[in-house]
């Protein structure tokens, strides 16, 4: 296993400044507003040639009427159990409050080894004040300001010097499967689920997850990444700063996943913003899998099932080739099926067919049914090869590929479909002019 870091401490004393200056990211949302992180994020720092995990907690919060304090306390002790390094922040503006007090008890009685971070020190006089914090019987602080980055070379040295062994990355090359959707139609819960760890908040407030969480699934003789993402909403109901970099990060999730499982909500059906959703996905080249979650609170008959995935697939067209699960993740009915379906999208996705069985199958077919004659001239497709890509993606070389029309290119998209099963993956058909040297 990797070596851990989390950064723990109360509200706006800058955790998420400092994750960010560590993964030199813009991955956890930074805002004015107190205890805005509302959950754990995950990235990546190096520092001398080593490589490490970070974890940024969500704000240490006791004593108030939010209604996340329980579950952002829980999540601080999660971090604080999986981490090999605690970086406690403080700020020295303020001094020493009794929450800071409340958190440096927690980690005394941890085990664990703990940098205290004094941070916001940016002349002199505050570096001096940082002295107050030997009070935590912590040790030393490192007198740091995470905007400027001053002072952090020497806290990352201190990190650093504490792992045991070069941390190699074991997530690299794995398949990268996103969780999203639109605001609580449960992708927390169906993340909690199958990893069997409350890891992301789950409230019955929309929105509540704001970030992004990875979490790696080795189970069953599986190996692979869960995302769970913040939920996409429609731009116009973007309010808040917060929300824009959510939806930011929910895009680029799905631009960095290999398959997106889109959830949607049984008792509000396939709205416009999940087309939006599954537009991007297809877009993006992604694989996609559709989850109807919430299909215990559906009243059914013997055909509902059947009506309600004919209605999503005529939606959906024309790519409308996609796995749909029907799901009920509080009941834990059919989850498993979810991931079942993901990773064969996944092989999917990644599949290669051989030139001479593209030919062999295709050529025959495109004799029997072939383009129609534009202006008295005939099209003649004469060879098929899959291009070299991370995606399904094939050149068709012909005499005259400004003819070939969008209802002939669909023809062979869904022959190929049948042939091969490219379910849950778009493909690109490519058509080309025969190089002269081929004649």
């Amino acid at each position: 296993m990797g070596n851990i870091v989390a950064i723990v401490g109360r509200p706006n004393v800058g955790k998420s400044t400092l994750f960010n200056r560590l993964t030199e990211t813009r991955k956890a949302i930074v805002d004015e507003q107190s205890g805005v992180t509302r959950d754990r994020h995950y990235g990546f720092a190096e520092w001398n040639g080593r490589k490490f995990s970070v974890i940024d907690t969500g704000g240490y919060v006791k004593g108030s009427d939010d209604v996340f304090e329980d579950e952002i306390r829980r999540q601080v002790e999660l971090a604080i159990e999986e981490a090999h390094i605690i970086l406690f922040v403080v700020d020295v503006e303020l001094g020493i409050t009794d929450l800071d007090e409340a958190v440096a008890h927690i980690l005394r009685k941890s085990g664990k080894k703990v940098l205290l971070v004094s941070n916001k020190v940016d002349n002199n006089k505050r570096y001096l004040d940082s002295s107050e914090f030997y009070k935590f019987g912590l040790g030393e602080p490192y007198s740091i300001s995470a905007i400027s980055g001053s002072g952090t070379g020497d806290l990352l040295d201190a990190v650093v010097k504490e792992f045991p062994e070069d941390h190699v990355d074991e997530t690299e090359g794995l398949p990268r499967i996103a969780i999203i959707g639109q605001p609580n139609v449960g992708k927390s819960s169906l993340l909690n689920a199958l990893t069997g760890e409350e890891r992301t908040i789950v409230t019955p407030i929309a929105g509540t997850t704001r970030d992004s969480i990875h979490k790696r699934y080795s189970k069953f003789g599986h190996d692979f990444l869960l995302v769970d993402t913040a939920g996409l909403r429609k731009k116009a109901k973007v309010k808040e700063d917060v929300e824009f970099y959510s939806v930011l990060r929910s895009v680029r999730v799905i631009e960095e996943a290999d398959v997106c499982i889109l959830m949607i909500d049984a008792q509000q059906g396939l709205h416009a913003q999940d087309l939006s959703i599954f537009h991007l996905i297809e877009r993006n080249k992604k694989g996609a899998v559709i989850v109807v979650n919430k299909w215990d609170l559906v009243e059914k008959d013997t055909k509902t099932s059947q009506k309600f995935e004919e209605t999503i697939r005529q939606k959906l067209a024309p790519f409308d080739d996609v796995p749909i699960v029907f799901t009920s993740v509080t009941n834990m009915q059919r989850i498993l099926k979810v991931l079942e379906a993901a990773l064969k999208v996944y092989e999917n996705r990644k599949k290669r067919i051989p030139t001479s069985q593209l030919n062999k199958l295709l050529l025959p077919l495109i004799e029997n049914y072939p383009p129609a004659a534009i202006k008295g001239k005939f099209i003649k497709i004469k060879y098929i090869t899959q291009i070299p890509s991370d995606i399904p993606q094939f050149a068709f070389f012909c005499n005259a590929p400004q003819y070939i029309n969008e209802s002939y290119r669909r023809f062979l998209e869904n022959k190929m479909r049948e042939y091969f099963d490219f379910t849950g993956v778009p493909i690109s058909l490519f058509f080309r002019a025969k190089d002269k040297s081929d004649e």
